[in-house]
Parts: C-alpha cells; sequence; structure tokens
C-alpha cells in the first residue's frame, strides 16, 4: 500500500467532509483532539463531530515527503468555525491553522497521525490561552471575567447563581446566554457590576446591585430565555440562584500616591480617597 497516495486521499476525504471515507482510509487515526488512536466506528464519529464542528474545510498542501512505507503531508487548513469547540462558543467565522499528517502503512494497516497546534487554533479564533493546574485532593480550578461598569457604589444586594454543565458544548451555550443576560444588566440603572467563574464541571456568576428593588432587572428578556432552556430545553444538570444582602460592608484601599490604607468614606493625609478608585 503506497502510503503518499493513501494521505493525498484521507486530505480528500476530509475536505469532501465525508466522514465514512475518513475512516476507510485509516486503520487508525489520532490527533490532539482524540484521547487516543481512533479506528472504524469511533473514527467516523470523531470525524463527524469535527466536520460539524469546522466546516467547508479547504486543505492547502505546502509539501508532500516520502513513498511506500511511509509519507509527511505539510497543510495549511481553513475552515468556518460553526459549533463549540473545546468550550470555545462558535465564532462563526474562518480560522486558519497549518498542520502535518504522518502516514505509515504496514502489515497491520495505515495508521496516520496529524499534528497541530491548538493553542494557535485557539487564538485564531480570537481566545488567550490560560493555563491552570489539575485538581487535586482538596481543590479544583478555574476561569474567571468581570464586566464592571464604573460605578463606586457599595453594593445593597447580591445574586449568586451556579449551573452544573455536561460538557463543553454545553458551556460554550450558557456562554452566549451569559453574555445576553449581562448586556441586559448594564443597561440596568441598578446594576452594579458582575464577576464570573468556571470551576470544574460549574459555572458560577457573582452579580452586584445598588439595592434590593434593582433585582427585577434581572428578569430581562435573555435571563428568561436561559430559565425556559433549563426548565424546558434540557440545558445544564442543576441550577441555584440565591439573593444575598450585606450584613456588614468594609473597604480599604491603598493610596498610590503615600501607599497609606484607607477605609471608605476617608481620606488620607494627601486628600485621596478610596471613593476616586472603582471598587466593582
Amino acid at each position: 500500500m503506497d502510503a503518499r497516495k493513501t494521505a493525498e486521499a484521507h486530505l480528500e476525504a476530509w475536505q469532501a467532509g465525508d466522514a465514512a471515507a475518513v475512516a476507510a482510509c485509516a486503520g487508525t487515526y489520532a490527533d490532539p483532539d482524540c484521547p487516543g488512536p481512533l479506528a472504524g466506528e469511533a473514527l467516523a464519529a470523531h470525524a463527524a463531530a469535527t466536520l460539524a464542528r469546522f466546516r467547508n474545510l479547504s486543505f492547502e498542501v505546502d509539501r508532500v515527503t516520502g513513498d511506500g512505507d511511509a509519507a509527511a503531508v505539510s497543510w495549511r487548513l481553513s475552515a468556518d468555525h460553526r459549533e463549540a469547540y473545546l468550550g470555545m462558543p462558535a465564532a462563526g467565522g474562518t480560522v486558519t491553522v497549518s498542520g502535518l499528517d504522518l502516514v505509515t502503512a504496514g502489515p497491520d494497516g495505515v495508521h496516520v497521525q496529524r499534528v497541530f497546534d491548538r493553542l494557535a487554533l485557539a487564538e485564531a479564533l480570537g481566545y488567550t490561552a490560560r493555563f491552570v493546574p489539575a485538581a487535586d485532593a482538596t481543590r479544583e480550578f478555574g476561569v474567571s471575567a468581570r464586566a464592571a461598569t464604573g460605578r463606586t457604589e457599595r453594593p445593597g444586594a447580591l445574586v449568586l447563581t451556579w449551573l452544573e454543565i455536561r460538557d463543553d458544548a454545553e458551556s460554550a451555550e450558557v456562554d452566549l446566554l451569559s453574555v445576553e443576560i449581562v448586556k441586559s444588566l448594564r443597561a440596568s440603572r441598578g446594576f452594579l457590576g458582575v464577576t464570573t467563574f468556571d470551576v470544574g464541571g460549574r459555572k458560577f456568576t457573582l452579580s452586584a446591585f445598588d439595592r434590593p428593588e434593582s433585582l427585577r432587572a434581572v428578569h430581562a428578556r435573555p435571563h428568561q430565555r436561559a430559565m425556559r432552556r433549563f426548565f424546558k430545553g434540557g440545558l445544564c444538570t442543576r441550577v441555584h440562584t440565591s439573593v444575598w444582602y450585606p450584613a456588614t460592608v468594609r473597604d480599604y484601599a491603598r493610596c498610590p500616591g503615600c501607599a497609606q490604607v484607607v477605609a471608605a468614606g476617608s481620606a488620607c493625609g494627601c486628600g485621596w480617597t478610596p471613593d476616586d478608585a472603582s471598587t466593582l
């Protein structure tokens, strides 16, 4: 079996969007998104999932080397990002990434090892990579985001929610819904800011409002749409929501000029007050 011809046929199957043909071209296949070498139905399923995420694949072959038992193909791929990938919501635009297929042929069949840089792919989708430690016996780790409004008054009410998610695709859908909710809240006069953080299989949101009466802003249409997705659309496995009122609030800040620690409502020796800086 000619490895070079097989490598070319394998790329053609991907470009044609034919998951069955991809599986038929290789005895085993592996890439950075695989848990290990795949074959048969498992490979066809992996190819189908990849082709759903990245559609209209177009490979530009840079170089083909080797022949007979082994061949290497370096390529440049362009595709439309249409479904969530590694927790990143569908960008809708075209992404480009370079990679390499190493094809070996032997008595036990054809093996394809695909190599590409997932960090470069994430950056092409508009994301900056961040690394977190693996969970240990006592802690899980995650990522966070903050959307501030510039208002500095003390919160009169906090809303805490968290959702348990099943997988990356569900995580991406929740992220998109969260963006719409935050956009609607920013239009509310009583909204002060929000922090979101993902830890393990949970997504948390902590929103601050100037007073309890402003909480009605939470029930805007984007939030109602998200709740319908949970109660009637099967989104997530569990949701928690709660409202918290501050019993005590203490704000301190260090003056950027004299380095004195100053309590909110007071001023340091040079006249600076914590109110001069955003606290949310």
